[in-house]
């Protein structure tokens, strides 16, 4: 078993038109035994700017917490709130700066451009290498279940209530499938003016 599936998640961005979404799974587990479940993945990083992180759960807080400390100095500096592109080189730049013994961690950016309320998503992989997407990023041990249900569901310029409904549908679907994830699913759909949580039930087997 790789490093990366020791704890399990489930991670996924989608875009839709002047909002963005991101959901995660809510289980934390070592291998197949689950030790809680209501763990939170996202992290907020802006008003309108978050991040989750998958892999190995104690590489992940620290990635987040440098990442909220560098983001933090770039304010106080710039005194303007981050653009999601400007976060997305202080991702993968902490994370290149690691990469001969890299964090266990890759995180997902989701968030909206604080000027022209464009959607913005991005995944990495553990050294920082990013991949910037126009639909919808997947990650996690149910990456590859995530890949194909965010394909039949995710479509152009989905609006805020189609966006929850497609980014739940596919989440809620591919973590069924991978036992290193599940147990409900935390979504957060950002808009320009505010960004509502909702909490879902899922299986709980």
């Amino acid at each position: 078993m790789s490093i990366d599936e020791y704890n399990g998640s489930a991670i996924v961005a989608m875009t839709g038109k002047d909002c963005v979404a991101i959901a995660t799974d809510t289980r934390f587990g070592v291998q197949r035994t689950t030790i809680t479940t209501d763990f939170e993945r996202v992290h907020k990083m802006g008003p309108t700017l978050y991040v989750a992180m998958s892999g190995l759960v104690t590489d992940a807080y620290t990635v987040a917490a440098r990442l909220k400390y560098r983001l933090n100095l770039y304010e106080l500096r710039e005194n303007r709130p981050v653009n999601p592109k400007v976060f997305v080189s202080m991702v993968s730049n902490l994370l290149y700066e690691r990469r001969f013994g890299p964090y266990f961690s890759t995180p997902v950016v989701a968030g909206l451009d604080p000027t022209s309320g464009k959607p913005f998503i991005a995944g990495f992989d553990c050294i920082g290498d990013p991949t910037i997407g126009t639909d919808f990023v997947t990650d996690g041990t149910s990456g590859e279940q995530l890949m194909g249900m965010c394909e039949a569901f995710w479509r152009p310029d989905l609006n805020k209530d189609e966006l929850f409904e497609a980014i739940s549908q596919s989440l809620l679907n591919a973590q069924d499938r991978d036992s290193y994830a599940g147990w409900g699913a935390q979504v957060y759909i950002i808009e320009k003016d505010k960004v509502t949580k909702k909490i879902l039930k899922a299986r709980k087997d």
